[in-house]
């Protein structure tokens, strides 16, 4: 019977060593994918604040967001966005483009609604949007918009 209960102890063990093995694999896997789609870069570039939450909750979202970016889309995690009341605080940055800060992004619903900004603010000439026409879940998650730089042209 004492066999059974260490064999037992014994096969958690491996288990808990496989499932953690399996996830730290998953994780290179989606930052091989971001580091390649950062080398196709179409110069929009996405920035993830690293600093209120720390580096894993900055990694997660990245892990997150990599595979549903639109083509032409950078991920980079940077210091402190001075949004630390919002955390996690997300900008958007394109040459010749207004520069947009969001914070609070935490759940499923404002994922979502970054995944639709992408797509949103790539389209755009100027990354001008009005909030109206922002998706309804960054509503009320806009921090700052910046206008761009006079005499920097994106497209």
């Amino acid at each position: 019977m004492a066999d059974r209960v260490e064999i037992k102890a014994c096969d958690r063990e491996v288990d808990r060593h496989f499932e953690q093995e399996h996830a730290e694999k998953q994780q290179i896997r989606a930052y091989e994918r971001v580091a390649f789609r950062d080398e196709c870069s179409d110069n929009h570039t996405l920035l993830i604040c690293s600093t209120c939450l720390g580096s894993t909750a900055a990694s997660n979202l990245r892990a997150t967001l990599a595979d549903d970016l639109p083509a032409g889309y950078s991920i980079r995690a940077v210091d402190c966005m001075a949004g630390c009341d919002h955390p996690v605080t997300v900008g958007f940055q394109a040459p010749g483009k207004a520069t947009y800060l969001f914070g609070g992004i935490k759940s499923a619903a404002d994922i979502a609604g970054i995944l639709a900004f992408t797509h949103q603010y790539q389209q755009s000439k100027t990354g001008w949007t009005s909030a109206s026409d922002r998706p309804a879940a960054l509503y009320e998650k806009t921090l700052a918009r910046v206008p761009a730089l006079p005499g920097v042209t994106g497209r």
